[in-house]
């Protein structure tokens, strides 16, 4: 809250402050430089490369070389945001403030703020681990997870340029349907057990001194000290998935997919879906091979399908979100998710066959 008045009358603690906001306003500046600068240090990393650029290793390397910088600039910059919040709100202010709110109305608050954050799925999560450590219910956290990847302004606008209005209303409303009810769902069985320990630590923990005696500095403080804790555990798991998620994205079979996913058949919805599972791009990304697929003869519903599990059911998200999450609770969100996934596909072959 507001400094304590003796900060306010001594010159050395005004000083003080000044030099550490001056400390995070720098820092903000060099993150900003430096999250401008990917896509040309990518390009530049492959140039120096014996590989053509157009190549599937090509692709596969500065897939690589611009996405692991991007998740870890993320991770670190909302980790310390949600450190520097969280230092306001102790869990006990944080529950008090849900308390009495209709049931449901943060999974469409959280969905509803997907579809504002343009991210992939890999970047979706440092969001959804800084709302994780901040205390905010799991279900709400889950919404935003699902929402944010899966349903956004690219992926609206790319599809109604592609294949119309009618189609791109009808996946902005199954697509929050899923992301609103998977993370409903998810809340109403109360696994927060199911978080790893670690998690549920930070949950737990609260600041120490008095609410009144907290500085600024305090809280940049506590931001710093997130970041080193919870990207200090996680930065392993996050360049493992992206690996992953770059080999898959230079060697993408287009062809055979759009075979599978062309077949008349009740198995087609989810072959696709299982297809998707081990890939990864982001809705802008996806978007192309969705064309590709459909100027192929692949159904509608499959192919969303497929879009659907490539952006919202990522293997490399998964990796990345095991970190964080325990097996039993990560194959709870895959079941919930992939349910309504398969639905909308199934829909959308019987509503545009």
């Amino acid at each position: 809250m507001a400094l304590d008045e003796t900060d306010l009358r001594n010159p050395t603690d005004k000083f003080e402050t000044a030099k550490w906001l001056a400390m995070v306003a720098g820092s903000l500046i060099i993150w900003t430089l430096l999250y401008s600068q990917l896509i040309p240090f990518a390009e530049w990393v492959v140039s120096l490369l014996p590989v053509e650029r157009k190549s599937h290793l090509g692709e596969a390397i500065q897939f690589f070389v611009y996405d692991t910088p991007k998740v870890l600039l993320l991770l670190t910059l909302v980790v310390f945001a949600m450190g520097v919040v969280r230092s306001f709100f102790s869990p006990e202010k944080t529950r008090a403030m849900l308390a009495g709110r209709a049931e449901g109305v943060g999974n469409v608050a959280a969905a509803g703020l997907g579809i504002l954050t343009p991210f992939c799925s890999c970047s979706a999560v440092p969001l959804f681990i800084g709302f994780v450590s901040a205390g905010v219910p799991l279900g709400v956290t889950f919404s935003f997870l699902i929402a944010a990847p899966m349903v956004n302004e690219v992926a609206l606008g790319l599809l109604f340029a592609l294949v119309g209005w009618k189609v791109a209303l009808t996946y902005l409303a199954f697509g929050l349907a899923v992301a609103i009810v998977g993370g409903f769902v998810i809340g109403r069985l109360k696994l927060e057990g199911w978080l790893e320990p670690w998690v549920r630590e930070i949950r737990a923990g609260a600041i120490e001194l008095p609410d009144e005696q907290i500085t600024i500095i305090d809280r940049i403080k506590a931001g710093i000290e997130a970041v080193r804790d919870i990207v200090g555990r996680v930065w392993m798991w996050i360049i493992a998935g992206i690996a992953m998620g770059a080999l898959i994205h230079g060697y993408v079979p287009a062809d055979l997919m759009a075979r599978i996913m062309g077949a008349d058949a009740w198995w087609s919805v989810p072959a696709a879906v299982l297809l998707g599972i081990p890939m990864y791009t982001n809705a802008a990304g996806v978007i192309p091979i969705v064309e590709a697929l459909l100027g192929k003869g692949a159904a509608l519903g499959t192919t969303l399908a497929f879009m659907m599990s490539v952006i919202a059911l990522s293997l490399p998200e998964m990796i990345i979100l095991r970190k964080v999450l325990s097996v039993k609770l990560i194959a709870v969100f895959v079941g919930v998710v992939g349910t309504g996934i398969l639905a909308v596909g199934f829909l959308f072959n019987a509503l545009f066959h």
